[in-house]
């Protein structure tokens, strides 16, 4: 076996290691299984702290604490394949009641692109937390003013504008796949270069090795606000509150990608169990925390539980697989 293959079987079985022991096994029912979930509540976060997903589940954490819904509390980190290693983790942990994972728009083109044996039907939806939406910036002393110059340029020579962003699959590629779509470029010839994240990919964006950047508006915001770099257009339908960009349908591109945020729960959990989840999260949400969570990132309040949720994951997941395909990536 190479080393490469070790570390890999090494971390893996860590990871299992520590979810294991930050589970406590909730196969209950009735009021015990509630109380359980109440004592102990366990977060994974199926990425490396920093991130989105990581904010989305500090940001949780502390709401459930502040607003004393859950006594105790613990986020976890299981990083690595778009989300596909947490996500397997979850599915192994069928029938834990007090166990949440982190999910969204980025796990469905990860378990497309990482051909993962494992998807968001062999979990429970929970809730649908909240949507962000994509920028897409350039340099300050970039010659494209707006998504118009932009596009003239991408379409004159598809390859030789570099796109810079997440991993490959991620939100950022599918955004850039999907302009590339709607402005008559074939996505498979989007010179896409994946990064670990967004503050590799506006690092490069600034260093010259890349001519545009897609993130999320928060990995952009500050050097937005400083003018090293400027927002040509958000991925959201309407303006977004507090961010003044103008939005990609206002310029003529048909793309809409909001990075939706949300939570499910292992598979085998009984419906009073599911049941209690939910009203955990929603207590949650109702919390002036979260309330001031989503203020200060700048999120859409998209909430949503049960049927509308499930109704919601089918349809995006349709969606993101079409577009991995339009990209070559499945």
């Amino acid at each position: 076996m190479s080393l490469q293959r070790l570390l890999r079987v090494v971390g893996a079985l860590a990871a299992t290691a520590v979810v294991g022991a930050a589970v406590f096994n909730a196969a209950t029912t009735g009021d015990d299984a509630s109380e359980a979930m109440r004592s102990r509540l366990t977060i994974i976060v199926p990425a490396a702290p920093g991130g989105g997903w990581d904010l989305v589940g500090r940001e949780s954490q502390n709401a459930l604490r502040e607003g004393g819904i859950v006594a105790n509390s613990q986020v976890v980190n299981v990083p690595g394949a778009g989300g596909t290693i947490g996500l397997a983790q979850t599915v192994r942990q069928e029938g834990r009641s007090n166990l949440l994972l982190v999910t969204g728009t980025v796990m469905i083109g990860g378990i497309v692109v990482n051909d993962s044996s494992h998807s968001l039907e062999d979990v429970t939806p929970i809730a649908r937390l909240a949507d962000d939406y994509e920028v897409i910036v350039v340099r300050e002393d970039s010659p494209y003013q707006d998504m118009g110059d932009l596009v003239e340029a991408w379409r004159s020579d598809p390859g030789a504008m570099a796109v810079g962003g997440g991993s490959l699959g991620g939100t950022d590629h599918l955004l850039a796949g999907m302009v590339a779509g709607d402005v008559g470029i074939d996505p498979r010839e989007v010179n896409y270069i994946p990064f670990s994240g967004g503050g590799q990919a506006l690092t490069s964006l600034l260093s010259g090795s890349v001519d545009v950047g897609i993130s999320g508006y928060n990995e952009f915001s500050d050097q937005i606000a400083a003018g090293n770099v400027r927002a040509l257009g958000v991925s959201a339908r309407e303006r977004v509150d507090g961010v003044d960009v103008p939005t990609l349908a206002e310029q003529g591109v048909d793309a809409v990608l909001p990075n939706w945020r949300g939570v499910v729960a292992p598979p085998g959990i009984t419906g009073a169990e599911r049941a209690e989840l939910t009203a955990i999260v929603t207590e949650m949400h109702d919390t002036p925390q979260w309330a001031d969570t989503l203020a200060r990132n700048r999120w859409d309040d998209t909430f949503q539980t049960g049927a509308a949720f499930e109704e919601f994951i089918a349809v995006e997941t349709e969606r993101i697989t079409a577009i991995t395909e339009e990209l070559g990536l499945s």
